[in-house]
C-alpha cells in the first residue's frame, strides 16, 4: 500500500505554489441548486490558469526538481488539460517540455500546447503516448506524471483544501463534494483534504463508461488496465495508480458512471442553469449529483469544476448527435 498524502503535505503544497496559481471561487448556484433540487456549491477552478486545475500539480513538480532535471526537460503524457499545463507552465519558466498526446486529444488544447512552445507529439491513443513518454523518461527527461505522484496529487488536494475553507466560511459546509475522475489525484487529493477538514462529509468519484480506471481497481482491489471507449478523453486514463487507488479507497464513499451522452449534455444544462462553460469532465458531475442526491434527499451538494477546455461547437454537436 502506498502511503497517504496528508493535510500538512498539502498545505506544505499550497505554500509552494503560492503566487503561482490562482485561488479560484466557492460560490452558490441558485440556478444549478433549482435545477438539482438541492443546494449546490461550486468549485470554480476552470477558472485557473490554462484553464483546469492542472498548473497547482505542475507547478509543485517543477518547484521539486534539481537544476540539472529542469535542464534535460521534461516530458508529460495528457488527453488535453494536464499538458496544457505542462506546456504553459514549463514555458513561463523557462523549461523545455515534450507533451504526448493521443490523436483524439482536444484540437484546441493540442493547439494551445504547441503555442506555448512545447514540442507536441500525438500518438494513435493513451496507452501508446505512454510508451513513448516511458522512452523519452529512459533518454533522460523528467516525467510529470499527471497523477502518479505525492507531489502532484498534494498539489491537486490544494483545490480540497480551498473549497473546504471557502465553504465553511460561506456558513453551509457541503454534505456531499463531487469530483470527476481521470487517473485520480484530484478526486485524491480533494478527498484527502475534505476529510480532513470537514470529517463528516462524504467524496464521491465521477467517472464516464468506457473510461472507468477507478472502478475496475476498487472492483479488483487494486489498479488494473481497461480498454477506453470514453469520448472524453480528458477522463481516459487507461488505469489508476496504486498510489491513487489508495487514496479512494481509504477515503471516498462510492465512485459513481455516467453515460457520455450524459455528461454532454449536462455540459449545457451547466451553460443553461450556472452560466458557466466547463468541459464534459465536469459536465457528468451533474447526473452524479442527482444520483447523490437520491440516495441522501437533504443534501448539499459541492461539485469542483475541473476545467473549460472544451470546444463549443464540439460539445453542442455531440450533444445533439446523441439526444
Amino acid at each position: 500500500m502506498a502511503d497517504l498524502v496528508t493535510l500538512d503535505d498539502i498545505e506544505t503544497a499550497a505554500e509552494r505554489i503560492s503566487g503561482g496559481v490562482v485561488h479560484t471561487p466557492t460560490i452558490p448556484s441558485p440556478g444549478l441548486g433549482a435545477y438539482l433540487g438541492s443546494p449546490v456549491l461550486l468549485k470554480l477552478e476552470h477558472l485557473q490558469r490554462s484553464g483546469s486545475f492542472k498548473p497547482r500539480g505542475v507547478l509543485a513538480k517543477l518547484a521539486s526538481l534539481s537544476d540539472d532535471e529542469r535542464a534535460a526537460g521534461i516530458v508529460a503524457v495528457s488527453g488535453g488539460n494536464h499538458g496544457l499545463a505542462v506546456a504553459e507552465v514549463a514555458g513561463a519558466e523557462g523549461v523545455s517540455a515534450v507533451v504526448v498526446m493521443p490523436e483524439n486529444a482536444p484540437a484546441r488544447s493540442i493547439a494551445s500546447a504547441r503555442a506555448a512552445g512545447a514540442d507536441v507529439r500525438l500518438t494513435p491513443d493513451i496507452p501508446a503516448a505512454f510508451a513513448l513518454a516511458a522512452q523519452l523518461q529512459a533518454d533522460g527527461m523528467t516525467l510529470v506524471h499527471p497523477f502518479d505522484d505525492p507531489v502532484t496529487l498534494a498539489a491537486q488536494g490544494t483545490v480540497g483544501l480551498e473549497l473546504a475553507r471557502d465553504a465553511a466560511a460561506l456558513g453551509a459546509p457541503p454534505t456531499d463534494v463531487l469530483v470527476s475522475i481521470g487517473g485520480g489525484a484530484l478526486l485524491s487529493g480533494v478527498a484527502t483534504a475534505i476529510r480532513a477538514l470537514l470529517p463528516t462529509t462524504r467524496v464521491w468519484g465521477v467517472e464516464t463508461r468506457g473510461a472507468e480506471a477507478m472502478s475496475a481497481a476498487l472492483r479488483a482491489g487494486g489498479p488494473t488496465p481497461v480498454e477506453i471507449t470514453s469520448a472524453i478523453t480528458t477522463l481516459s486514463a487507461p488505469s489508476a495508480s496504486q498510489l491513487t487507488y489508495d487514496h479512494a479507497a481509504a477515503l471516498v464513499t462510492d465512485v459513481l458512471v455516467v453515460d457520455d451522452a450524459d455528461a454532454y449534455r449536462e455540459t449545457l444544462a451547466l451553460a443553461e442553469h450556472a452560466g458557466i462553460w466547463a468541459e464534459p469532465a465536469a459536465g457528468c458531475l451533474v447526473p452524479a449529483a442527482r444520483e447523490v442526491r437520491r440516495r441522501h434527499p437533504d443534501t448539499r451538494l459541492a461539485l469542483v469544476i475541473c476545467g473549460s477546455n472544451a470546444d463549443v461547437g464540439d460539445v453542442v454537436s455531440r450533444a445533439a448527435q446523441i439526444s
